[in-house]
């Protein structure tokens, strides 16, 4: 498909969350997630449907890490940041979620929280791409690893058919592990 904005992604069900999550640190939870989808009421924005959309789209997700959908998205820790990220995008009934290195610089229990929403998106029939150089997180929730050396893909399969040692070679080399461990062998990226 070729879009003309990202608007025509939105449309078609895909929505991203960047590594930078692009989120107004000014601006508390609900005011985030609505950004640019505000809810109105004769004319004018209906904090209270807002809200109520806020509050189930966390609660969907599980993420009990948030005390108060009013706070400002500046105070929260980097794993509440990239559960609202996350949330903002699954509210728009996403059928695609792709997440930018959704675990760089999060502690292990912020790490764990996001791994566990990509997981919550999964059982809900929500296709999510993650772009990650942490394989232990990737083995952690991928079914299927597709591996980029020098920007060209050079294997992809299931994620049982790699391990660390396989993927790192493949993501260092562009080229096969020997043929003593369990690495897919490359997919033609073409048409």
């Amino acid at each position: 498909m070729h879009f003309r904005s990202p608007k025509d992604a939105t449309d078609a069900g895909i929505a991203t969350v960047y590594q930078d999550l692009a989120l107004a640190d000014n601006l508390d939870i609900v005011q985030n997630m609505m950004l640019g989808h505000e809810l109105l009421k004769t004319g004018l924005l209906d904090e209270i449907a807002m809200e109520k959309t806020a509050k189930k789209t966390l609660a969907d997700l599980r993420v009990t890490t948030v005390r108060n959908i009013r706070q400002p998205v500046g105070s929260l820790s980097g794993g509440q940041r990239q559960a609202v990220a996350v949330a903002k995008a699954v509210q728009l009934d996403a059928k695609l979620v792709i997440m930018d290195e959704p675990t760089a610089a999060l502690g292990v229990s912020q790490t764990a929280l996001v791994l566990d929403i990509i997981e919550q998106l999964a059982s809900r029939g929500i296709a999510v791409l993650v772009i990650s150089h942490n394989l232990t997180d990737v083995f952690r929730v991928a079914d299927r690893l597709s591996i980029l050396y020098l920007g060209r893909m050079v294997s992809s399969g299931p994620v049982a058919n790699y391990d660390t040692n396989s993927a790192v070679h493949w993501m260092t080399t562009g080229t096969a592990p020997n043929s003593n461990s369990h690495a897919a062998t490359p997919q033609s990226t073409e048409g």
